[in-house]
């Protein structure tokens, strides 16, 4: 086995994994709050924030579908290994990561369905720079509105549309994340 597949993986498990999962926990109930997260060190091209989030909460029953520049050979064997995580494609998928572009169409994932919302995609979105600004955020979680710098938001206007149902998103840059669950109004 390559030493990238072996490498980069939590040197303290519980107590990483423990404060990764918080921080990603913190930023789902506070969308458009930008969370520093550290811990993982996957091999490029992921951010070390999606990989940090890929070790906290991938596991053997967490099938999970790499897009675009993301599905590569060191990529698959990293997540094999420190994860066990199965790879899918979108439309089995619990989470996928990837550029904001090669995760299209969002209409390929599965958004749950009415006895069980929990069954949809959560998207891991690799973004260029995550700034508190841009799109207007309003809903649960926000105390009057907040702001995140979003690749459009008529996709996140049509995924609010299906609440209960929908995707859940989480956008990474380097070792920060921002979060969009779907119960999230975005104008």
């Amino acid at each position: 086995m390559q030493a990238t597949a072996l490498a980069g993986g939590f040197e303290n498990p519980a107590t990483q994994s423990a404060h990764a999962f918080r921080s990603v926990m913190e930023a789902m109930a506070r969308p458009g709050t930008i969370k520093s997260i550290q811990g993982g060190a996957p091999p490029e091209p992921l951010s070390a924030a999606a990989g940090t989030v890929l070790l906290t909460l991938c596991d053997t029953d967490t099938p999970v579908y790499l897009a675009g520049k993301a599905d590569t050979d060191d990529v698959r064997k990293w997540l094999a290994f420190h994860t066990g995580a199965p790879l899918a494609g979108p439309s089995h998928a619990m989470f996928a990561v990837g550029d904001w572009d090669a995760l299209l169409p969002l209409g390929s994932y599965p958004v749950g369905t009415p006895e069980y919302p929990d069954r949809s995609t959560t998207l891991i979105v690799e973004y260029g720079e995550l700034e508190a600004a841009g799109a207007t955020l309003r809903g649960p979680g926000i105390k009057s509105e907040a702001a995140l710098s979003l690749p459009e938001t008529r996709a996140f206007q049509s995924n609010r549309a299906l609440f209960p149902l929908g995707l859940d998103f989480i956008f990474t840059c380097g070792d920060k994340l921002a979060a969009l669950p779907r119960s999230t109004e975005v104008s």
